[in-house]
């Protein structure tokens, strides 16, 4: 558990924009060239590892966050936003913008008038600033087409939680870092680039790696909030890996669904069924591949998904990375 977290932790402190993956491509090559896996890299950006065949493993790299797209006379950063990411959830939000620090502007609220007050300001009106004082000042440390990432703090709590941006993917990225590293699966893998903006990577790797099944790694909401009904809060922190029967983009094999609980149920793995149909990930792109795969997704319940700051329960990242290699030692009997 202590190098899943320890994976977890360096992969949460990267930045990777979707399109902006190479951080997060850099550490797991490190990772996986010193275990003496064989990568490569495919013209997207993709990290495929070849070395079996019982199953092909996904995880997707990238994050939600913003590109510049204009800088103003004052020297304020006018952003487009990369994948589903609210205004709700920027205003005010610390950032990094090609290593510079940087705030979310937001009008205050003493000048806000009372229909101001009760509106979220339109998605394009949304600006970065980084305390320059001019166009020519901003230009000098930022360019148009920069990746905005939310501030990187990773936090452990005392409740067993863990809180930092980019939990979705990066849960993913750890699980299937550690299968790597830490057991002798006969598996091929892709961390994919570009989920966030419509499962493109996985497209291309799916077609690359041509699996016959697929378990896709992820993160998913948790919406157990005081705000939200019982029957809306999707999964729950601390009731185990969230399985999936069916989403936006996919309805799930039905074989490995059942397989995957049965297999938790005998193996005592904490496991739970989504109990919405929402969102969707790579698996959309995956399922459909060539002839068709075989594919299931196997998810952590976040909290705040797609924000600042997500919230993860550690039991439940170890309840994922424990389902996760019991499918696969499933397919292999």
């Amino acid at each position: 558990m202590a190098e899943l977290t320890g994976y977890l932790e360096s992969l949460c402190a990267l930045s990777a924009v979707s399109g902006r993956e190479d951080a997060v491509r850099e550490y797991l090559l490190g990772q996986l060239g010193g275990a003496g896996l064989a990568c490569g890299v495919d013209p997207l950006g993709n990290l495929l590892v070849r070395r079996g065949g019982a199953a092909t493993l996904f995880a997707h790299m990238d994050e939600v966050g913003f590109l510049v797209r204009h800088i103003d006379g004052d020297g304020l950063l006018y952003v487009a936003a990369v994948g589903g990411v609210e205004a709700s959830a920027a205003l005010g939000a610390r950032v990094r913008v090609n290593g510079h620090g940087g705030v979310f502007g937001a009008k205050p609220v003493h000048l806000l008038d009372g229909e101001g007050k009760s509106k979220l300001p339109p998605a394009a009106s949304l600006y970065v600033d980084i305390g320059a004082s001019s166009r020519e000042e901003a230009e000098a440390l930022v360019s148009l087409g920069d990746a905005v990432c939310f501030e990187r703090q990773y936090t452990s709590t005392q409740a067993g939680c863990v809180m930092s941006p980019a939990l979705d993917d990066r849960a993913g990225c750890a699980i299937l870092l550690d299968i790597l590293l830490n057991t002798d699966l006969p598996v091929d893998a892709a961390f994919t680039v570009q989920e966030e903006v419509g499962t493109r990577g996985a497209q291309a790797a799916a077609y690359s790696l041509e699996p016959s099944v697929a378990l896709v790694l992820e993160a998913t909401t948790a919406a157990d909030l005081p705000i939200t009904a019982q029957n809306k809060r999707v999964c729950e922190l601390g009731k185990g890996a969230a399985l999936s029967f069916m989403d936006n983009g996919t309805i799930y094999d039905k074989e490995l669904f059942a397989l995957a609980l049965a297999a938790a149920e005998r193996e005592g793995i904490a496991a739970q069924v989504k109990s919405m149909v929402a969102g969707a990930n790579d698996a959309a792109a995956i399922h459909k591949s060539r002839g068709g795969v075989h594919t299931l997704a196997i998810s952590l319940p976040c909290r705040y998904l797609h924000s600042p700051c997500g919230v993860i329960d550690l039991r439940d990242l170890q309840a994922a990375r424990a389902l996760a290699e019991c499918v696969v030692r499933e397919q292999l009997r």
